[in-house]
């Protein structure tokens, strides 16, 4: 297979991480969610706990964090810069060195953006309506109606304020990608062999 990088962007409850993973092992590479946490730790000096209460947020939560004590933890950046922005550099170049040695999916972070300038990337969009995303939230973890619509919500706030405050583009809008897909049609699976089939056509 020839090198490609495929992002996967994704409303909370889509089922976009899963979308992601299954693509990965369909492709036989892999996929960058978690792993780009512990990377981050490892460079940072932060523990993994603490990226993932605050990554995909803008500023003002480090900032939040930082007044209440946050900022006792040992790191290893350094800078005048806010710590939020730091951090969002270190998963840059880990994103970008990456995506250099080796073909992946990555989910989420800005990912597409961070590497639009590389001819290589398919930028994919996974989405579904509120009321089969509540569901499945409901589902996964176990809550009710009003608790999942809330927090999924309050998950899409998040990452639409730090993907539109660190690029020059819009969470969620269609022409910010090159694929938009819609689980509620077609399922996990459906979207995969989207993707799949796109990608054989792509290029």
């Amino acid at each position: 297979m020839k090198h490609v990088i495929i992002t996967v962007g994704r409303e909370f409850g889509s089922g976009g991480r899963a979308v992601a993973e299954q693509l990965a092992e369909k492709l036989g590479i892999k996929c960058y969610d978690k792993e780009l946490l512990t990377l981050t730790a490892k460079k940072s000096g932060f523990s993994e706990k603490f990226i993932q209460e605050n990554e995909e947020k803008k500023t003002d939560s480090f900032l939040f964090n930082l007044v209440m004590g946050i900022s006792s933890q040992t790191s290893n950046l350094t800078g005048t810069q806010p710590l939020s922005v730091q951090l969002y550099m270190e998963e840059f170049k880990i994103i970008k060195e990456t995506a250099e040695k080796e073909s992946c999916v990555f989910v989420g972070r800005c990912a597409d953006y961070v590497l639009r300038d590389r001819k290589d990337v398919l930028s994919v969009f996974i989405m579904a309506p509120m009321k089969s995303r509540i569901t499945r939230i409901m589902d996964k973890y176990g809550i009710g109606e009003k608790e999942a619509s809330e927090k999924i919500l309050k998950t899409d706030k998040e990452r639409a304020s730090y993907y539109n405050y660190y690029s020059d583009r819009k969470w969620g809008k269609a022409n910010t990608y090159q694929l938009c897909i819609d689980t509620s049609e077609i399922g996990i699976d459906g979207a995969v062999e989207m993707i799949q089939s796109y990608l054989e056509k792509w290029k």
